[in-house]
């Protein structure tokens, strides 16, 4: 098994709990250990059999082939080999082809809101047959406090840990270690800045162009640190849902940051109050929603299909999720009073779909869930 996802997310944690009784751990982090491994891969298994958790396997791709001999030799074990990593390995070309067919490929994003409460397996708004008793605080220092937190478990499991510093410490973390080795990446000041750039930007359609000429780069290298962004999970590049019935439609892909606590630092926002009623409010809450579906369908072990719909005439989804060949209409408001005239874009989307379109949602930040019309329902974000 190969378990990827970000620093952080509680992969080494969760490996360990389940399967530390009966797998040696080692980490392939420290220089000594990375070395011993790429100067006699044979020998460094030999000294490590399975079942071994190899921690951060990124250092020591070179370690894949040898795996895959070993698995080759005794294909009737399984759980032979856990491997963590904090990019995703199959933007490497290892992986694909060393383990294909001998490994499941997992993620482990941060915590999403229901896992967070203890409740895991609550279903999604449009799979339950009766409405979510679960509720967060919607005050403004319990949900948007909870967004400038975000769901990484260490503040998750300690709510007295000063959040700013933590997220200052992680994003350090981060340009040190995974950027370094990646190794595409040569001024970390201007990278950081290039971090900030694009959480401003967040939910907004991506234009390359004008990122790299507001830092005065090349656009290719703006590509190339979008690519490392989502090599190592911090975002998500939100593609526009493209159907075969003709209308015209925007093709340009949108930006997230995976979690909504990284978001809020890299904007300087520290109280919940500057985060709901500043400019960056729409953005935050979009990507908060985003999260919450993203985590709860990658961590049951399936590949999302969330898109966005936008027309060339400005009709816009935020999301749209597809399950089961149906489209679920998503739309996402700041306002906590929700009316039907908010509903007008999930309608279109529904009207030109026709019976591929499934009721729609109009998420938002407040405790009230009512219909908005036929097949439209406001649901607070404490029920998505």
């Amino acid at each position: 098994m190969v378990l990827t996802g970000p620093r952080q997310s509680g992969k080494t944690t969760l490996l360990q709990q389940l399967f530390g009784r009966r797998c040696r751990y080692v980490s392939l982090e420290p220089p000594d250990v990375r070395a011993a491994a790429a100067e006699d891969p044979r020998g460094f298994l030999e000294m490590y059999p399975p079942p071994v958790i190899f921690d951060e396997v990124q250092y020591a791709p070179g370690l894949l082939p040898y795996i895959k001999e070993r698995i080759d030799s005794a294909r009737a074990r399984t759980g032979q080999y856990l491997l963590t990593g904090s990019q995703n390995l199959l933007l490497t070309e290892q992986v694909p082809e060393s383990l294909a067919g001998r490994a499941a490929l997992l993620r482990l994003l941060p915590l999403s809101r229901r896992e967070a409460e203890g409740r895991p397996g609550i279903a999604l708004a449009w799979e339950r047959t009766r409405p979510s008793s679960s509720r967060l605080p919607h005050a403004v220092g319990g949900l948007w406090g909870g967004f400038l937190r975000g769901g990484y478990p260490e503040l998750a499991i300690q709510p007295e840990r000063d959040a700013s510093l933590w997220h200052s410490s992680y994003i350090q973390t981060y340009l040190e270690r995974d950027l370094r080795n990646l190794r595409q990446v040569g001024d970390l000041t201007q990278y950081q800045n290039f971090l900030r750039v694009l959480a401003a930007r967040s939910a907004q359609l991506l234009n390359l162009t004008d990122i790299a000429r507001d830092l005065g780069v090349a656009v290719n290298t703006i590509k190339a640190w979008l690519s490392v962004l989502e090599a190592t999970y911090q975002v998500i590049v939100l593609r526009p849902y493209i159907s075969n019935t003709g209308k015209r439609l925007v093709k340009t892909p949108k930006v997230y940051f995976t979690d909504v606590g990284t978001l809020c630092y890299l904007v300087g926002l520290k109280a919940p109050e500057h985060a709901a009623s500043g400019p960056m409010g729409g953005a935050i809450m979009e990507t908060a929603v985003l999260s919450e579906i993203f985590k709860t369908l990658t961590h049951r072990g399936t590949d999302p299909q969330v898109y966005f719909w936008r027309t060339l005439s400005g009709t816009e989804m935020d999301f749209v999720v597809e399950t089961g060949g149906k489209l679920i209409p998503i739309e996402v408001k700041l306002s906590a009073t929700p009316r039907p005239a908010m509903a007008t874009a999930i309608r279109t989307f529904q009207d030109h779909m026709g019976d591929a379109a499934m009721p729609g949602y109009l998420v938002h930040p407040g405790d009230v869930r009512l219909p908005l019309g036929a097949g439209v329902t406001a649901l607070p974000f404490a029920d998505l």
